[in-house]
C-alpha cells in the first residue's frame, strides 16, 4: 500500500512538481491549495504524512497544524516555507511539528525527510499494550503513550514518548544531545535542535509533580535524567 501524503501548497506551479516528484516515487499525494479546505480533506484521506506550507489563503499552515493535532497526535507534520524567522521555527515545532523546510528546497532532501519521519513512526519499540514504566510517582504506559498520576492521565504524541523512553533507559546518566537528536528525528540539524528544546520543556512540564523526577541540562554536553 502506498504512503498518503496530504500536500498543501497555494503556489500552483511549485505544488505540480513537487506532486509529481513524489508521486514518481510510489506515493499517494492529494494536493490542496486552500487552508479552509484542509482538515477535511485530512479526515477523508487519513494520510501518513502532512507536508504544509505556512503562507496560505483562509488558514494558515500554522493553524492547520493545530488542528490537525487536536485530531492526531502522531501523524508527522513537515513545514515547507519561506520563513526565516527562528521565532517562526520554534512556533511550528511548539505547534507539534516534526520538520521544517526552507524554500527554495531540492527534492531529494524532501524525500529524505518524508522518509526519515515514516522511519522514526514505523520503529515505534512500544509492544505490549499492558506494558508500563514506573516514573516516581507517575506510571507511562508504553503503547498507549500515556502518562498518569494519580486519575490524571497525560496523552503524549509519539516522539514524545520516544524521547522519554530513551531518557529513562538512560536515567542518572549524562546523554549528550547529539545522540538524543540522532537517536529521536535521525540526525542533528539545527531544526530537529529548535525541537528538542520545545520536546524538552514539554517533558519537564508533564513531570512537575514529581520532584524526585528532573531533567537536567549540562550546558554544552546535553541532559541528565534524574530519578531518585
Amino acid at each position: 500500500m502506498s504512503i498518503k501524503i496530504l500536500y498543501v501548497e497555494d503556489e500552483l506551479f511549485l505544488g505540480k512538481i513537487v506532486k509529481e516528484t513524489l508521486e514518481g516515487r510510489g506515493f499517494d499525494v492529494t494536493m490542496e491549495a486552500d487552508g479552509d479546505k484542509v482538515i477535511p480533506v485530512f479526515q477523508e484521506t487519513e494520510p501518513d504524512i502532512c507536508v504544509l506550507d505556512i503562507m496560505l489563503p483562509n488558514r494558515n499552515g500554522f493553524e492547520l497544524a493545530e488542528a490537525i493535532r487536536k485530531l492526531n497526535d502522531d501523524v508527522p507534520i513537515i513545514f515547507l516555507t519561506a520563513k526565516t524567522q527562528t521565532d517562526d521555527v520554534v512556533k511550528g515545532f511548539k505547534l507539534g511539528a516534526n520538520d521544517y523546510i526552507r524554500k527554495p528546497f531540492s527534492m531529494e532532501e524532501l524525500i529524505v525527510r518524508i522518509e526519515n519521519l515514516l522511519r522514526v513512526k514505523k520503529e515505534n519499540p512500544f509492544i505490549n499494550t499492558s506494558e508500563f514504566i514506573q516514573l516516581g510517582k507517575y506510571q507511562f504506559h508504553l503503547n498507549k503513550q500515556v502518562l498518569s498520576i494519580g486519575n490524571e492521565e497525560k496523552k503524549l504524541s509519539f516522539r514524545e514518548s520516544e524521547l522519554l523512553k530513551f531518557l529513562f533507559q538512560n536515567k542518572n546518566s549524562i546523554i549528550e544531545r547529539k545522540d538524543l537528536l540522532n537517536h529521536i528525528w535521525g540526525n542533528d540539524s539545527f531544526f530537529n535542535s529548535r525541537n528538542l528544546d520545545v520536546y524538552i520543556t514539554k517533558l519537564r512540564g508533564y513531570l512537575k509533580e514529581d520532584t524526585a523526577l528532573e531533567i537536567l541540562t549540562i550546558k554544552g554536553v546535553g541532559y541528565r535524567f534524574v530519578v531518585s
